[in-house]
């Protein structure tokens, strides 16, 4: 008996001793969805600010597929020991109930910190006939069913679905297995609209590639403050979730979170990560938000709010 009550303080002081001394060797990023697209960028912006606070590399893999749902999948797998991390959003860690997975979304994961606030657009090739959201109703109302959006993300197809309800219009959705090679074919000209992060939008919107119709958020992005929100740009009510924040799998050691935590707190107080961050359109999330707890009630709030607007959807991945 006294054997293995010593085993079971031993276990106990080797664990809490591995957490306080965490990290000693790089940590795992995973990057749910393919390079190019605004969770890639986003990825190696956080991972690489964090290296300084955690002494350690933050390596980012690309673990992409099925609506980011099989890089989500590897971390509810994984060990709770902080050395695999991913960088959630909306999509892969709410309309991820979409899918048949084998994880619960709530249950299985460890809430680090939100990060941003992510506008998300819709935008169109650069010769599409319309160049707002009024345009764009009413040219989808006189060509009924021949536009095309992409569908690279849940939360693409649930906008495109509510944007067909709420104006009596038909749009062909053709899908894609990320924001990457669907801004390739819409630059190519393949596809006439797409609704995705401001992030991944911005830089081809600058550089002329392509033009973007509204924001499809209640209020203006301060970063973005000169681009109408759906509401002012003819579709009142059309909106699309859009954020990212740091997850770890269940039951991480409360040292090791709050490490994790902190290295994210500071890479997001730089200087140079703000205006990165801003640059690529995204809102900073509140100092409240980036707690664990914080970022526990916001992903629960916005899994609350949207589960029941994809079910009555009727979506399904099987």
């Amino acid at each position: 008996m006294l054997r293995l009550i010593a085993s079971v303080a031993a276990a106990a002081w080797f664990g809490i001793a591995a957490a306080q001394s965490f990290p000693t060797r790089p940590v795992t990023m995973i990057s749910p969805f393919p390079p190019g697209g605004s969770t890639d960028t986003t990825a190696r912006v956080i991972a690489e600010a964090m290296r300084v606070p955690l002494g350690q590399p933050v390596i980012v893999e690309t673990v992409a597929g099925a609506g980011g749902t099989i890089g989500v999948g590897r971390l509810a797998r994984s060990a709770p020991d902080g050395y695999t991390i991913d960088i959630g959003q909306w999509d892969n860690h709410v309309g991820a109930i979409i899918f048949a997975i084998n994880y619960d979304l709530q249950k299985d994961f460890t809430p680090i910190g939100l990060m941003t606030i992510n506008p998300q657009v819709v935008i169109a090739r650069k010769d599409f006939p319309a160049s707002d959201l009024k345009g764009l109703v009413a040219w989808m109302k006189a060509n009924p069913g021949k536009g095309t959006l992409v569908e690279q993300t849940a939360a693409a197809k649930i906008a495109g679905i509510q944007m067909m309800q709420m104006t009596g219009t038909k749009i062909e959705f053709i899908p894609f297995k990320g924001a990457g090679p669907a801004m390739q074919a819409m630059l190519g000209g393949q596809v006439d609209l797409m609704i995705l992060q401001a992030a991944a939008a911005l830089p081809q919107a600058r550089a002329g590639a392509v033009k973007i119709l509204a924001n499809l958020s209640p209020q203006r992005s301060r970063v973005i403050p000169d681009l109408p929100t759906s509401d002012e740009a003819g579709i009142p009510g059309l909106y699309a979730a859009g954020w990212f924040g740091l997850f770890g799998p269940r039951g991480l050691p409360k040292e090791v979170l709050a490490k994790l935590n902190g290295a994210m707190v500071q890479a997001l107080a730089d200087p140079k990560v703000q205006a990165r961050l801003s640059e690529l359109g995204l809102d900073l999330a509140s100092r409240e938000q980036q707690t664990p707890e914080g970022f526990a009630a916001f992903h629960k709030a916005e899994t609350d709010k949207w589960l029941p607007v994809i079910k009555a959807s009727g979506i399904k991945v099987e």
